[in-house]
């Protein structure tokens, strides 16, 4: 099983990222995006999930997997490559940043506060940046 999990990690928005500062995403349909989800769960959980927990949790939800079935789901949906949280919309195009602590553990951090700011400039982190929405050209 291969993992998403990063430690000691900053993950920068995206170098073509749309906005100045982080943005909460907005409900555009009957049923919430995954960057809606990402969004309300690390809010709530701030340091409490890795980049694996929250997608596969996310997934979950979007799934509607019942709980009998989670276990053979996460054989499922692990024995397969996943993308970590660089491909996330929250830091493509929603500006937020993910910070990911030696335990591998997860905290969104908006662009354009003091927090950010410090942790793009910490270099005993691993800095990363989101993946671009667009080709570079």
């Amino acid at each position: 099983m291969g993992s998403t999990n990063h430690h000691d990690t900053f993950i920068q928005v995206a170098e073509d990222c749309p906005v100045a500062e982080a943005r909460v995403p907005t409900a555009g349909r009957a049923t919430p995006s995954v960057a809606e989800r990402q969004h309300r769960i690390l809010t709530e959980r701030p340091y409490e999930l890795t980049s694996d927990e929250l997608l596969f949790h996310v997934h979950l939800l979007r799934q509607r997997v019942p709980d009998d079935r989670i276990t053979a789901e996460r054989e499922t949906f692990f024995a397969s490559s996943r993308a970590c949280l660089r491909a996330s919309p929250l830091g493509r195009r929603h500006g937020w940043g993910l910070h990911h602590d030696a335990e591998g553990r997860v905290a969104l951090v908006p662009l354009g506060s003091e927090e950010y700011r410090r942790l793009a400039d910490d270099s005993d982190l691993r800095q990363l940046k989101a993946m671009r929405s667009t080709r570079a050209g």
